[in-house]
């Protein structure tokens, strides 16, 4: 197994870190693990999906919205600013 040390962690992440450690009943290192695990495993769901695939497989399941676009109109002829 591989080893790693993490430096400049802020405070109150530590903190946070040791509660919830404590809160599962295990080590601040067993805890950390756990979520790198969590946290790369659903990385792979979208692994070779472009972003707008990726964005509308999260988006689609909430429905969609139906639109009013109002009718365009026709371009208007360019003002001429040289005479």
């Amino acid at each position: 197994m591989a080893s790693m040390t993490i430096r400049n962690i802020d405070e109150q992440l530590k903190s946070r870190l040791r509660v919830q450690a404590a809160h599962h009943g295990r080590s601040m290192e067993d805890e950390a693990r756990d979520i790198l695990r969590a946290a790369l495993s659903t990385r792979t769901e979208t692994a070779g999906q472009s972003l707008i695939d990726s964005i509308r497989s999260r988006i689609s399941p909430l429905g969609g919205v139906d639109l009013t676009l109002p009718a365009r109109e026709t371009i208007q002829d360019r003002v001429d600013l040289g005479a």
